[in-house]
């Protein structure tokens, strides 16, 4: 108990650095420009493989089970969608960039640390943590949304393929669904909920690549601790979060 308190003082002390004002702007935002090409674009082809399969298997999954005859059949569709919206997208997808954005951060920060190259930063007067983590959350926090976006047009797209090509439900019934009951509101929970997933990801892999001490071997073993905390983490997130804006 007394470490996870020790844990938590020494993440918030390191946010309180890594917001502080850059040195130099013009570096600062091409480093962002770096951090979304790596941390979001990079992100692209993970997104896409899921979310068409997501899609297909909620769809798959909600026609089949509709044993209920009076039932109508844009059921579906409006199921596939509320479920990709408000749960799916967001949060699955978030869970699995925890694994692969939130790894790699921490194996890039951590082995800058083991090979003493934030201490170099540091003997040069950079406010290494500034320099290194804020443009990686300013990236997610405007690209995670993105990605989401792009994830739940996908998933939607799946679902749709998976019922045209198994017979279950026609395409006019599907899209009505869709469309049926539609509350903009919900985009605005899910990427909510987006924004504060990626920002989790990005300080808690920071965190914990930052504070690695060691080699190679504690590298390896910062990085499984930081996709564990995150995946913890969004999981309450999502939890207080759905709390506040549903309830």
């Amino acid at each position: 108990m007394f470490r996870l308190i020790s844990n938590i003082g020494k993440y918030f002390a390191m946010l309180w650095e890594v917001f502080s004002k850059p040195q130099k702007f013009n570096v600062f935002w091409k480093r962002c420009v770096e951090e979304i090409q790596l941390i979001g674009i990079a992100s692209l082809p993970i997104v896409f493989l899921m979310s068409i399969f997501m899609g297909g298997v909620i769809s798959l999954q909600t026609a089949s089970n509709m044993d209920v005859p009076f039932l109508p059949q844009y059921t579906i569709g409006y199921i596939t969608r509320s479920s990709t919206i408000l749960e799916f997208s967001p949060t699955i997808i978030s869970l699995i960039l925890a694994g692969k954005v939130g790894s790699n951060i921490s194996s890039e920060v951590g082995m800058m640390r083991v090979t003493e190259q934030i201490d170099a930063l540091e003997i040069m007067g950079v406010n290494s943590l500034n320099y290194l983590v804020l443009p990686k959350i300013i990236a997610a926090v405007v690209f995670f949304p993105i990605l989401i976006i792009f994830s739940m047009s996908l998933s939607l797209l799946g679902g749709w393929l998976a019922l045209l090509l198994s017979g279950l439900s026609s395409t006019d019934a599907y899209v009505f669904g869709l469309r049926s009951f539609f509350k903009v509101s919900d985009i605005y929970y899910a990427l909510s909920k987006t924004v504060v997933f990626g920002f989790l990801i990005v300080s808690i892999a920071s965190f914990y690549g930052y504070y690695t001490k060691g080699g190679a071997i504690d590298v390896g073993k910062s990085s499984t601790k930081a996709v564990v905390n995150s995946s913890i983490a969004i999981l309450l997130a999502n939890f207080f979060i759905t709390q506040m804006f549903l309830l």
